[in-house]
């Protein structure tokens, strides 16, 4: 028992030197309803008003779209609302990309608005007394103006008293439709501009500004990304000893948030079996059989950005011949997929590469017959990827069709879904695997930002075996530590 004992205290060592002297102070710092440099300092620098994103990026942000704006226009943006799961338990919120991407707000109910004469002018919910007590303290009109950097601010109850006379004196009007709120939309004067046709969604332009990545967002979507590579990694080692759906996606949430992320960015796809077949399975309910693949398409969000990894692999430890051989067909068709990621090549171009890969792989198989591609399409019917940032699937006002820029990130995923009523051969139904992958367009080609997550069928049966060979024998000799 006393060397169980040493060795647990051993692997407690490294957590020592966390633990020091506390010292009491005054000072109090506000607290506005999210994390600033004041109350957050281990999260965000001095000229941050979100981590990693200064307050001149932001102001950057509200130019550039500006530029975009027509003369005399004038966009508004709602904020997210909270969404209620019961009369008083809301689900977790999320904010709107689009507010989050000109404000840096993370906070529910705000409504911006950006015009050329008036800049930046934010309506900010205001708390009661029985609000902060429950809820806790939320940003106002005085943050409005010193951490978000508006030019000006007024409280949410005067947003039927100002924003009318805004609307009659633009030309345009530009709106988030997809978080559009009564307390504007219903407005006389918003009412009579949309009958005139002078109401249009204003993301077809936040769209085209959050296409193309600043360096900080890069760096935001790297760390997602290593995040929830390290994440599944561990999440596909612990597979043999938990194999079941449900747990493995506790296992990704757990390790993804112990390494800072907010969220996951989906609701994790655990696919085991023929449940891998099912493109957005989310029920993860069933246990995983011997010798069944298990899919797992998983993401996580950073501070706003976003990170969408897919691998697939054998809860037994070995791919069957069955497996391998269709695997590697994936496997070749992303890293075939990904040779061609580069400025000036389309995500339609590169869907269509995949497609044919896939498809004469498949024929050679004999999964496929004929040159139709109606049975191609019940195997596969999604894209080769997407494009990928503040929301999973980013910038969707953006066409396929347009020629790929440095600064924007995409994703590789070639799947194949074989359903278990195919009319093909016995041994492939069932199946489905997915090989997904982030990738950087770069100035000269590209970058992997999921690099570091094993795919290859050796080193997934490698990792797999030894791993599970370890934890046996160092249960085993802690079971004969304890008894001696």
């Amino acid at each position: 028992m006393q060397i169980l004992v040493r060795k647990l205290l051993h692997r407690a060592a490294p957590f020592k030197q966390g633990i020091g002297r506390c010292t009491y102070s005054t000072n109090k710092v506000h607290d506005i309803g999210q994390p600033t440099p004041a109350t957050h300092p281990q999260l965000l620098k001095e000229g941050e008003i979100t981590p990693g994103i200064t307050t001149e990026e932001y102001i950057s942000r509200r130019k550039r779209l500006l530029e975009l704006l027509p003369e005399k226009s004038l966009a508004i943006i709602a904020a997210a609302p909270v969404k209620m799961m019961t009369d008083v338990v809301p689900y977790t919120f999320r904010q709107d990309a689009d507010y989050l991407y000109i404000t840096g707000c993370q906070q529910p109910s705000g409504v911006a608005v950006l015009g050329h004469e008036c800049g930046l002018c934010m309506f900010m919910p205001e708390a009661t007394r029985h609000d902060v007590i429950w809820q806790g303290e939320v940003a106002g009109v005085d943050a409005a103006l010193e951490t978000f950097k508006a030019e000006k601010a007024h409280p949410l109850s005067k947003l039927r008293d100002i924003l009318p006379g805004m609307i009659r004196g633009s030309s345009k009007l530009f709106h988030n439709m997809q978080t559009a709120t009564p307390i504007y939309t219903e407005l006389d004067d918003f009412q009579r501009a949309a009958l005139t046709g002078k109401v249009k969604d204003i993301s077809n332009l936040t769209h085209e500004l959050r296409w193309i990545k600043s360096p900080a967002e890069l760096k935001l979507m790297k760390e997602a990304a290593s995040i929830v590579c390290q994440g599944l990694l561990q999440t596909m080692l612990h597979s043999k000893m938990y194999p079941h759906e449900g747990m493995l996606a506790a296992k990704i949430e757990y390790e993804s948030k112990m390494r800072g992320a907010q969220r996951m960015a989906f609701n994790p796809v655990v696919g085991g079996g023929s449940n891998g077949s099912v493109i957005h399975y989310s029920r993860n309910d069933q246990k995983i059989k011997n010798g069944d693949l298990v899919l797992m398409d998983v993401g996580c969000e950073l501070h706003g950005y976003a990170s969408d990894l897919t691998r697939t692999w054998p809860i037994c430890g070995s791919f069957s011949s069955v497996h391998e051989e269709l695997y590697n067909l994936v496997l070749e068709t992303n890293k075939e997929s990904m040779k061609i990621c580069r400025p000036g090549v389309s995500l339609r171009e590169i869907h269509n590469f995949s497609v044919e890969m896939l498809c004469k792989g498949l024929k050679e198989i004999g999964i496929l017959k004929g040159s139709g591609s109606n049975s191609y399409h019940q195997l596969n019917p999604t894209s080769i990827g997407h494009y990928l940032g503040m929301d999973v699937h980013d910038s969707s006002n953006i066409s396929y069709d347009r020629l790929l820029k440095p600064g924007v990130v995409i994703t590789i995923e070639p799947g194949v879904y074989i359903p278990s009523i195919f009319d093909g051969p016995d041994r492939y139904r069932g199946i489905g695997i997915r090989i997904e992958d982030e990738v950087l367009i770069t100035e000269t080609g590209y970058e992997v930002l999921t690099g570091s997550m094993p795919k290859e069928v050796k080193h997934i049966e490698s990792l797999l075996n030894n791993y599970s060979r370890g934890i046996g024998m160092e249960a085993q000799n802690n079971l004969e530590a304890a008894s001696s």
